[in-house]
């Protein structure tokens, strides 16, 4: 079958159609993605400003059109973070449903968490035993653990790239002191969920997901050669912290001239690089391989998992 997944995030509205059926590997066909950044709408109650609901609403149609044209079957649409907290979430879902017929399913952190785990253990397969799974979306930071497919903690946190460049690093480019309070910042949101996680065994694999992760990972670490799966994207610590300060000082029109940093990207990458950088640091990891699957390939497996 032909199934569309429909991501409705803080940064982006982004469609993957892929060719499916339980037992197989799901088959890209086509891809979809509008640049969103909900964060800049956010009104000082919380809730998405109208400009922003707007922006929402012509992402999604957009979206639906493509997947009608592609000949899907069936459409998984979801919304993460931005739409689930915002003040005004419910009142913006019934405009996307009445407005482009597309019924949003909002995800919890939790939620978030555990289908990332489930493409991520499907990607590494039972022989990478425990994994310590690490997602930076716009407006949350996933983290899990597990050995099975359903990891044993898996916690959201208020430290998303888009939430934590808006709350704390809004010059362009950011000053050394205000990376620094967001250090000091995702340290102490860290350090409490950190207890939660700390009678489970030391990992067998740590792994980051995300496009932000994906990203970092072509700027600051390194592939080592293999076919398929074999083939590992690696980020260590150090060469992340090499390049947070350099990072920090280009403005963000001049970023995506570097490798791997895209234009939806790059305002909320210093961010997404501390965010990260921190959250290595607090559960003392090195170094972590980069999946290609996330929560989009999460979706389509669980749905398949449903239909066998």
């Amino acid at each position: 079958m032909r199934l569309g997944v429909l991501d409705v995030g803080s940064n982006t509205v982004h469609l993957l159609v892929v060719d499916a059926h339980p037992g197989a590997r799901p088959i890209p066909a086509a891809s979809h993605r509008s640049v969103l950044r909900v964060m800049r709408y956010l009104e000082p109650d919380g809730s998405i400003g109208a400009d922003g609901v707007e922006a929402i609403l012509a992402a999604v149609g957009d979206a639906a059109r493509v997947a009608r044209e592609s000949g899907i079957d069936e459409l998984l649409a979801f919304a993460t973070s931005a739409i689930r907290e915002a003040a005004n979430g419910e009142a913006v879902l019934a405009r996307v449903t009445a407005e482009t017929g597309v019924e949003l399913q909002v995800l919890s952190g939790a939620d978030e968490a555990r289908i990332t785990f489930l493409a991520v253990r499907r990607w590494y397969g039972w022989s990478a035993e425990r994994i310590l799974l690490f997602d930076i979306g716009g407006g949350s930071l996933e983290i899990a653990n597990g050995i099975d497919e359903i990891p044993d903690v898996a916690r959201s946190l208020p430290l998303g790239a888009g939430r934590s460049t808006i709350a704390f690093l809004p010059d362009d480019p950011p000053s050394p002191e205000q990376v620094q309070r967001l250090r000091d910042h995702a340290a102490s949101v860290l350090r409490p969920a950190l207890e939660e996680f700390a009678h489970l065994p030391k990992p067998s694999h740590v792994v980051g997901s995300s496009k932000t992760i994906r990203s970092l990972a072509r700027l600051a670490g390194w592939t080592e050669e293999g076919v398929g799966p074999d083939e590992r994207s690696i980020l260590r610590r150090k060469g992340l912290d090499d390049w947070i300060p350099r990072l920090a000082r280009i403005p963000a029109d001049a970023r995506p001239a570097l490798p791997g940093i895209t234009a939806d990207r790059t305002f909320q990458i210093v961010a997404g690089a501390v965010v990260l950088s921190e959250a290595m640091r607090a559960f003392g990891v090195n170094e972590l391989e980069v999946s290609p699957w996330a929560l989009r390939e999460g979706l389509i497996l669980r749905r398949l998992d449903r239909m066998s």
